[in-house]
């Protein structure tokens, strides 16, 4: 069990001012969540379909799929029992997640790479095509939400994606229909990160305190899948 501190410290360090008691319930039921021997989702599980970037891959072509999807082999490394087991449970805790707050977008990336060469790659989602790989440097991160609390570690909530954009808050647009954002890190136990969880909603402040407590709630509970995913050592440099 987590303790009640470890979440209180969370919650203090992203200013999100939810219930620690309801956090708890949430942990625990999505903690039930992951088992061994669950079936595979029907989806393929390694590669999935991207968008087309457009001019210097920084805006997503909405309407045009890559005729190559990604692939996550290529940082993985080889299908294994360990990772298999790991992707099928991130796909049946956004499941969960999304049964009780019902976005229309939600993903989990993993920070991979150190330096200048760090992306968060996109392991497991659920919503439109988006992109998979978003590069840690704070030149994205000016106009990426994902970007940015992969390199700071401090959440972002967006209630209004159009007032965001028009006070100056840098915004990677996805799909033109999204008017509110969540953006949590998942950290690891050293406080560094070792990812992030999206959430958009087409709906504008959809992210109340009872939807948050349940990213909250991810975004702890990952840590103990995102350290089994391959590589964790010499991430200096990514395949090419």
């Amino acid at each position: 069990m987590i303790p009640a501190s470890q979440l209180t410290d969370y919650l203090r360090e992203q200013a999100l001012k939810l219930d620690v008691t309801e956090l708890q319930i949430a942990v625990m039921t999505l903690q039930a969540v992951i088992a061994v021997n669950k079936p595979a989702p029907r989806r393929d599980l390694y590669r999935y379909q991207v968008p087309k970037l457009g001019e210097g891959g920084s805006c997503s072509l909405i309407d045009e799929l890559d005729e190559t999807p990604y692939d996550l082999r290529v940082i993985l490394g080889a299908e294994t029992a360990d990772t298999t087991a790991a992707l099928v449970n991130l796909h049946a805790l956004l499941d969960s997640v999304n049964n009780k707050i019902g976005v229309d977008w939600l993903g989990i990336y993993r920070k991979i790479g150190a330096g200048n060469n760090a992306v968060l790659v996109k392991l497991a989602y659920q919503g439109l095509e988006s992109r998979a790989e978003f590069p840690l440097t704070e030149a994205f991160a000016e106009h990426s939400n994902n970007s940015r609390v992969g390199l700071t570690g401090w959440a972002v909530l967006v209630d209004d994606v159009a007032q965001w954009r028009a006070e100056g808050g840098g915004y990677y647009e996805c799909d033109p229909k999204v008017k509110s954002e969540a953006c949590l890190p998942v950290l690891g136990s050293d406080d560094n990160v070792l990812g992030i969880i999206d959430a958009e909603s087409f709906q504008a402040g959809h992210f109340t305190p009872e939807r948050l407590v349940w990213l909250a709630a991810l975004a702890v509970v990952l840590p103990q899948l995102l350290v089994k995913l391959p590589p964790l050592e010499n991430e200096e440099s990514l395949p090419n």
